[in-house]
C-alpha cells in the first residue's frame, strides 16, 4: 500500500475519511514518566482521553479482537497500538501486529510511541509492517521538558532532569528520521501545556520538520496528576500554536483525544465497550 493510499484510508490523515479505526490495548508498561499522565485500566470508565482502558488484553488473541470489531464496524482500515503503555517499552505490541497481519493483511498497522526506544526497535517497527507511526514530543529545550516530564528509565537505569531529557529528545529526533528514511507516514503528536510550554511550540514544530516528520498534531492538556492545576489551553491559544506550527510542518486539527480501546469512526459510535468485555489484567508500571 503506498503513501498516497494510506492517507486516503487512515482518518487520522484525511479528515473526509469514512473509515474507521481500532486500537488494541496490549502494552502494560511505559519508560518516562510525564507529568500530565494518569493512566487508567479497568473500571467503567468512560472517559474519552488518551491512556485509559477498559482491560488489557492477550496479543496472541488480538486478530480475535479485530475479527470482532469488523463485525460491529466494517469500515474499519486502521489497527493501531496506542498502548495504555508505551508501546515500545515491552513486545506487547509487536506481538499483537504479528498476529493481526498473518489474519487481516489488508489493514493498516499504526503505532504510537513516545520514541525513547524507536532508533534500537526501528527493524522490529519495520518488519510488523507498520505504514503510519506517531511519535510524541512535548518539548525540544531541556529546561521545559524537565516541566514536563520526571525521568525516564532506559536500559534499566531511571534518569531524571535535563539528563532525561538530552536522551529522550536525541532519540526521539533520530527515530523519527529513521522511520521516514524506511517509508512510513510519521505524526508527532505534543501536549499543549500553555504555562509550560505554550510558546515553544513553533520550536518543536521546527526541528521534527526537519526530521522529516509529515504531519503535526496539538494536542491541548487535560490538567490532570502532577499538572492538575495547569489551565485547559484556550482555543484561541490553540489556534495560535497551530499557526506557528504550520510554518514548518502541516497541522492535524481534528483530533478526536482517543482512548487506548478506541474503536469505529472519528466522531461516530464507540464499539469498545462492545468488545473488550473480558478483563485480561489491570495492572501498569514504569520500567
Amino acid at each position: 500500500m503506498d503513501v498516497k493510499e494510506i492517507k486516503n484510508l487512515h482518518p487520522c490523515f484525511n479528515r473526509e475519511s469514512k473509515k474507521g479505526r481500532m486500537h488494541i490495548p496490549v502494552c502494560p508498561a511505559c519508560n518516562i514518566m510525564c507529568r500530565f499522565c494518569d493512566r487508567v485500566i479497568g473500571g467503567d470508565s468512560e472517559e474519552i482521553r488518551p491512556g485509559v482502558s477498559r482491560s488489557l488484553i492477550l496479543p496472541e488473541k488480538a486478530a480475535d479482537y479485530v475479527a470482532d470489531a469488523l463485525k460491529c464496524c466494517p469500515e474499519i482500515s486502521v489497527v493501531g497500538i496506542a498502548g495504555p503503555g508505551d508501546t515500545l517499552a515491552t513486545d506487547h505490541a509487536f506481538r499483537a501486529f504479528r498476529s493481526i497481519h498473518e489474519r487481516f493483511p489488508d489493514l493498516i498497522k499504526c503505532m504510537s510511541t513516545n520514541g525513547l526506544l524507536l532508533p534500537e526497535k526501528i527493524g522490529d517497527v519495520i518488519s510488523a509492517g507498520i505504514g503510519t507511526l506517531t511519535v510524541t514530543v512535548n518539548a525540544v529545550d531541556l529546561r521545559i521538558l524537565s516541566q514536563l516530564n520526571d525521568g525516564i528509565v532506559y536500559h534499566g537505569k531511571r534518569y531524571e532532569g535535563e539528563e532525561a531529557g538530552l536522551i529522550l529528545i536525541r532519540n526521539q529526533m533520530e527515530g523519527i528520521r529513521l522511520a521516514v528514511a524506511a517509508g512510513m507516514i510519521v505524526k508527532v503528536n505534543t501536549v499543549l501545556a500553555p504555562a509550560i510550554n505554550g510558546d515553544h511550540i513553533a520550536s518543536i514544530a521546527k526541528q521534527v520538520g526537519k526530521a522529516g516528520a509529515n504531519i503535526y498534531n496539538i494536542i491541548p492538556l487535560i490538567p490532570q496528576h502532577k499538572l492538575r492545576d495547569q489551565p485547559i489551553p484556550t482555543c484561541s491559544e490553540i489556534d495560535e500554536a497551530r499557526v506557528g506550527a504550520e510554518a514548518y510542518v502541516p497541522v492535524f486539527r481534528h483530533c478526536q483525544h482517543c482512548r487506548a480501546d478506541a474503536i469505529g469512526l472519528l466522531g461516530g459510535s464507540d464499539f469498545g465497550g462492545r468488545i473488550y468485555q473480558n478483563r485480561i489484567a489491570d495492572t501498569f508500571s514504569h520500567g
